[in-house]
């Protein structure tokens, strides 16, 4: 069987296991052959207890069965939208799949360029997997190009760009984004990871890539007309909460460094964000707002 069809065959049971919240493996099969996910073929129990394996395996998902109901149900749900590899990985693939099946259609879907620098993952996954060092060829916009060997430590996708969080040879972290890089090339010489580091705690206390000294905050955000709702459905940081609402408006809290890239991010929602809290960084969006003004 093909890499895309066993994927396709994750894909289903997991989605199908969240819409229907618990299912017998009976009732899962009729709903398999229903859907003829695979020709109409049954799920046996020898394949189902293999793809259960995998799917735990590949995306972190954990699929457990009722003692007294003999039902399947995921079991850890949360997985499914938090900001691991995993989930991340889950969301691809099952976009992948019904794009797939989509090609009689693809005239009218309308999709964002994928993202940049991908010719460079394979080696620098290597590199990360392997703990040697890289040789990178990197030139900055408007800067002359250099030449640099680095530790990987991450990659981030983030905007439709891929960066590269890595130390450099004076024993600072640096941010390298993968187009902005001419050669990558992995090296002979290896180095030694922290035992402890992680690369989601890393970035825990930002929004986006930029990792500078800016100190933490606790933000005050309102939300008006229809932004509440974007912040619902897509938090901007994992500490934000919703601490009040009207009809007009919903305020919310988040622990955070406001980097250029939060500010950035504030900056694109128009008069629907407005910063409440603290007075500096309230201060700082009007001035930027002003000298924006400028420029008109």
């Amino acid at each position: 069987m093909k890499p895309a069809q066993i994927f396709h065959q994750y894909i289903w049971i997991i989605n199908t296991l969240r819409a229907y919240r618990k299912l017998t493996l009976e009732e899962l099969n009729q709903k398999w052959m229903d859907d003829r996910v695979a020709d109409g073929n049954p799920l046996y129990r020898v394949s189902f207890y293999r793809h259960r394996d995998a799917i735990q395996d590949m995306f972190g998902i954990i699929i457990e069965c009722e003692p007294k109901t003999y039902k399947y149900y995921i079991s850890n749900q949360k997985v499914l939208s938090d900001d691991s590899i995993e989930s991340w990985l889950f969301s691809t693939l099952t976009v992948h799949g019904v794009l797939a099946d989509s090609a009689a259609v693809k005239e009218r879907l309308v999709l964002e360029n994928a993202p940049v620098g991908e010719q460079y993952l394979n080696t620098i996954i290597s590199a990360i997997k392997s703990n040697h060092r890289l040789l990178i060829g990197y030139q900055k916009f408007g800067a002359e190009g250099y030449e640099k060997v680095v530790c990987p430590y991450a990659l981030k996708l983030f905007h439709q760009r891929w960066y590269l969080l890595a130390l450099n040879d004076e024993e600072q972290m640096r941010i390298y984004a993968l187009d902005r890089m001419t050669k990558v090339e992995l090296t002979d010489k290896s180095f030694e990871m922290p035992a402890h580091f992680s690369a989601q705690g890393y970035f825990s206390e930002y929004y986006g890539v930029l990792t500078d000294n800016t100190p933490m905050s606790h933000v005050v955000l309102r939300a008006h007309n229809k932004t509440p709702n974007y912040l619902r459905t897509l938090p901007l940081h994992p500490s934000q909460q919703e601490i009040a609402s009207t009809e007009h408006y919903a305020d919310f809290s988040l622990d955070i460094r406001p980097t250029a890239d939060f500010l950035g991010q504030l900056l694109s929602y128009g008069d629907g964000i407005e910063v409440l809290e603290p007075l500096a960084l309230r201060v700082k969006i009007r001035k930027m707002i002003a000298e924006n003004l400028k420029r008109y």
